[in-house]
């Protein structure tokens, strides 16, 4: 496979229909203190939590290729879901509300009612950038998927041009906003003079597979470790090889991704599963809180800086080696398990 320039590889992307969302590049912070604390490896941050759009996040490169195509398919409502708390559906939603495009949510609360769904966290701001917001049982996966299919239906029939959350044609366009990503982190490491050793994220999808095709693509057979925050009810590390092919496809590139090129890890899930914090996740939420002033979220970005301060404390680094974590954004989660965190944490005595 030839090597792209990153300018090669930008030019390629730019091709495919874009709605701009994000405040790009993102910033890549040193973190002096914490890379200090840990003895080693000097551990950057990509700031993804820093792209704008009501909180920022991943899902706001995702979501300018996303709204790219659906203008261009003349789209006026999304149909899209996950879980209640999804950062996914929130930042969809006020990418919608910047394109003048309804939309739809199917939330996923996994269990019955037990009261009134407090209205805390993503799902606040889902209702403040005018979603309109559909609560059921069923949990995040195939369950909200069938759902989300009967919801299309039904608009469709009635004479709506949908846009809809299908996973065959939605994961490959959001890994495409993340093959950019790998492009921002390999030229702001060489403007910062390290060499890029390796790349930790929280991922069992569409972001890890575009870094992993945009690594591939510029031909740095870089080191990319995913910590995923679920275990999927299919072959993980095979979904995520097959979207980052697709994705080089749509772009009119070549990247030979296969099943063993995926690097993930699912040990720092944390023993409550998906959509709750971890131990692990807790300690890593208050170390960088602390030590650096940048807070993570419970659910995604903390599990996987806690796979990365696990790897440190085994030794899998050395101090002059240099890691980039890449933050996928997710702070209101902070708000709607604040008990949860507090218990965890705990406040400092004075």
């Amino acid at each position: 496979m030839p090597r792209l320039t990153p300018d090669e590889l930008r030019a390629a992307v730019a091709k495919l229909p874009h709605f701009p969302l994000a405040h790009t590049p993102t910033p890549l912070e040193h973190l002096p203190k914490l890379s200090k604390l840990l003895g080693g490896p000097q551990i950057y941050i990509k700031r993804d939590d820093c792209t704008g759009l009501t909180f920022g996040g991943n899902k706001t490169r995702h979501n300018e290729l996303i709204l790219g195509d659906a203008i261009q398919k003349q789209a006026d409502i999304f149909v899209w879901g996950a879980g209640i708390h999804s950062n996914n559906c929130r930042q969809t939603a006020a990418a919608c509300a910047k394109a003048g495009i309804d939309i739809h949510l199917v939330l996923g609360r996994g269990r019955p009612a037990n009261g009134p769904d407090p209205i805390q966290g993503n799902l606040l701001l889902d209702y403040l950038v005018g979603a309109k917001v559909e609560i059921i049982e069923g949990a995040i996966g195939l369950e909200v998927d069938e759902h989300i299919m009967h919801r299309s239906r039904e608009y469709a029939e009635a004479g709506r041009t949908v846009y809809s959350w299908d996973r065959k044609v939605v994961k490959p366009l959001a890994a495409i906003g993340y093959v950019t990503a790998m492009i921002e982190i390999a030229e702001q490491a060489a403007a910062q003079s390290f060499t890029l050793d390796a790349v930790y994220l929280c991922s069992a999808g569409s972001t890890g597979a575009g870094l992993v095709a945009g690594s591939k693509a510029l031909g740095l057979n870089l080191p990319i470790t995913h910590c995923a925050p679920i275990v999927w009810p299919w072959d993980t590390r095979a979904d995520m090889a097959r979207i980052a092919r697709e994705a080089g496809e749509l772009i009119g590139v070549s990247v030979d991704v296969e099943s063993s090129d995926i690097d993930l890890s699912e040990e720092y899930i944390g023993p409550s599963g998906y959509g709750t914090s971890s131990p692990a996740g807790l300690e890593a939420i208050s170390l960088m809180a602390r030590q650096e002033a940048i807070l993570l979220d419970p659910i995604y970005s903390s599990k996987a800086m806690s796979g990365l301060i696990d790897h440190i404390r085994q030794s899998r680094f050395t101090a002059d080696q240099n890691v980039v974590f890449v933050h996928t954004g997710g702070t209101p989660a902070l708000f709607s398990l604040n008990d949860e965190i507090m218990q965890g944490i705990g406040p400092r005595a004075f």
